[in-house]
């Protein structure tokens, strides 16, 4: 087998994806397997949490230089210019009209911090350091998309019915008070605060993580089935591609600005994942025209499953090479 193909399939071959494998299998024949919602939202914060501060801690070893500012920079450069191209695309591939596909559009310059947190574990189950910085990166990528979005729908859209959402909503999401709280507090305590907690942020992640995915693969399975209906073959073609070009622009400004492999293949998951937490609560307020099915279906059930099981191990192969 080419090593190509080796270093492919050893990179897929983890715990964590497999697990997120295993909830698309058990939706898809389905099984009436379920985490009960309690714990996947302690699932949920524990996993901000640990890579939060896990994030800060990192950044105090390493310490505040150019290589931050830069990476701060390419984050939100990236995701302000995605939805534009995701939108050229969506106009070019499908029928959706200006406002839907706006929408969509949002959704793929923002950020999936679940994409985020799989990946940065498979960093660390391959050995591949990164730097903690690139946290605060996740961070700021989350709201630019969202204002991008809405010009787009000003400008391209008719009557759209788009309103204002206040950026007290968008910086108060509870996932970047808790991710940026934590990263905060992490650079502030240092190596003394590691040890007070590492039992708790470092000993059970992995095992965290894994039933967190499989949770997170019976729900995109499902939403997959329920909604399937909305997806034409240029939406679905869609949802393939623009995980890859997002990708593909992440490498690039990664590679430009020297960052390191595993920040390189960070960013890039950044830029190739789509949020479906927080821009969909900034749509239904902006442009409740917008249909969720569409967008939703698309970053959960399409997206998501492709980055997780291809991607994560397509784009660390890809910034090796770099």
């Amino acid at each position: 087998m080419p090593p190509v193909f080796d270093s492919l399939i050893g990179n897929l071959m983890v715990p964590t994806i497999l697990f997120f494998v295993l909830g698309l299998i058990a939706a898809a024949v389905r099984s009436d397997l379920s985490i009960p919602e309690g714990a996947a939202k302690f699932m949920s914060l524990y996993l901000l949490l640990a890579i939060g501060f896990k994030g800060g801690h990192s950044l105090a070893d390493h310490g505040l230089s150019s290589d931050v500012f830069l990476a701060l920079g390419a984050g939100l450069a990236l995701s302000f210019l995605i939805p534009f191209i995701a939108f050229a695309l969506l106009r070019v591939m499908t029928r959706l009209d200006a406002m839907n596909a706006a929408a969509v559009a949002g959704h793929y310059g923002s950020i999936s911090i679940v994409t985020f947190v799989a990946a940065s574990s498979l960093l660390e189950l391959s050995g591949v350091s990164s730097d903690g910085f690139m946290v605060a990166v996740a961070a700021t990528m989350e709201v630019p998309a969202i204002l991008s979005a809405l010009w787009i729908a000003h400008r391209f859209g008719k009557d759209t019915g788009a309103g204002c959402v206040p950026l007290r909503e968008l910086f108060a999401n509870g996932s970047i008070v808790l991710l940026t709280g934590a990263f905060v507090i992490g650079a502030v305590t240092q190596e003394k605060g590691m040890e007070m907690i590492a039992p708790f942020v470092v000993t059970p992640f992995t095992g965290i993580l894994c039933l967190f995915l499989l949770d997170m693969g019976l729900n995109a399975g499902r939403s997959l089935l329920r909604n399937r209906h909305f997806l034409s073959l240029g939406l679905f073609s869609f949802g393939l591609l623009m995980p890859i070009i997002g990708a593909v622009l992440g490498l690039c400004l990664g590679a430009a600005i020297g960052l390191q492999t595993g920040s390189i293949f960070l960013l890039m998951v950044l830029s190739a994942s789509a949020s479906y937490i927080a821009v969909p609560a900034a749509m239904r307020i902006a442009l409740p025209q917008a249909e969720a099915g569409i967008y939703l279906t698309l970053s959960l059930g399409v997206t998501f499953p492709f980055n997780i099981t291809v991607g994560l191990p397509l784009y660390l192969w890809l910034a090796s090479l770099v």
